[in-house]
């Protein structure tokens, strides 16, 4: 049987270890140092410039102020909405730096005009000052994160603010961010219709969280601030709890494997091809 990119991206939803080695097939293709692969991230650059301008500043009044940036899509339809959760870069309370440096790929790759001409969405792009999960002197500690917490109050105030369609509600998130996701899962289970996740950083939750929700994980095997180890161990427990998780790992990438990650040309497609049966169930 010959497998098309069509035939490899329908099976990423469902993937088994097995199956997952065909769909391969729907990587951008040459290798993460190559030509080829490093003009995508250029262009994503250069396409993205100034899409940060559309978000509206927010703020949200809770245990403490948390803002955030929200894209609102010119449709009035119920559409999906995004859930970005920023790295360690940044933190802060300017409500800017959420949407800066490395977070320009996790942030704005929705708001491309091909991708919201296709997947129109909205976009939520929250800011802590103190991180997503639960730290102790500095240290992650068990518990539902009162990051992830505010972050989730917000979500919970859009969607009752604008016609977001809750079966597609959807995070992604890097690093600090990526932790705070697999956090968001195991504390807020069968609530996303998909999770994007990048060199998630170490917390007790250990991936087996919401298993059945679709992930698709990506690290640099060369990442010397989050050993790609971390990812190895979270994808192996989800697998082992029944979950199907998509595992990518560059050869050669460090930390910033996000510019690889939200530039894999299918990945858009497979996140809005995702719906939830459980939407909305709180803890």
């Amino acid at each position: 049987m010959t497998f098309t990119r069509r035939t490899a991206i329908s099976l990423i939803g469902t993937a088994s270890v097995g199956t997952w080695l065909l769909a391969k097939e729907s990587l951008a293709p040459g290798a993460p140092a190559s030509a080829e692969r490093m003009a995508l991230i250029e262009s994503f650059r250069k396409r993205s410039a100034g899409l940060d301008k559309k978000f509206e500043a927010r703020t949200h009044k809770s245990g403490w102020v948390m803002p955030y940036r929200l894209f609102r899509p010119a449709s009035r339809e119920k559409l999906p909405l995004v859930l970005y959760l920023h790295g360690s870069g940044g933190l802060g309370d300017d409500n800017e730096k959420q949407l800066s440096l490395g977070n320009v790929f996790g942030t704005l790759s929705w708001l491309l005009p091909e991708n919201q001409q296709r997947f129109p969405c909205y976009v939520l792009a929250p800011q802590t000052d103190r991180g997503w999960i639960r730290y102790k002197e500095d240290r992650p500690i068990a518990g539902f994160g009162d990051g992830a917490k505010l972050a989730l109050e917000i979500v919970d105030d859009v969607r009752r603010e604008f016609a977001v369609d809750e079966r597609r509600i959807y995070v992604a998130g890097q690093s600090m961010g990526g932790a705070g996701v697999w956090n968001m899962l195991t504390f807020r289970p069968r609530f996303f219709a998909a999770a994007v996740i990048c060199c998630g950083g170490a917390s007790p939750d250990d991936g087996s969280g919401s298993p059945r929700t679709p992930v698709w994980n990506f690290h640099g095997a060369a990442d010397k601030t989050v050993a790609v180890s971390i990812s190895r161990d979270r994808i192996a427990a989800r697998r082992k709890a029944g979950g199907r998780p998509i595992y990518t790992e560059y050869a050669g990438v460090d930390h910033n494997v996000w510019q690889w990650a939200f530039t894999e040309p299918e990945l858009v497609e497979w996140v809005f091809s995702q719906a939830a049966s459980g939407a909305g169930t709180s803890v």
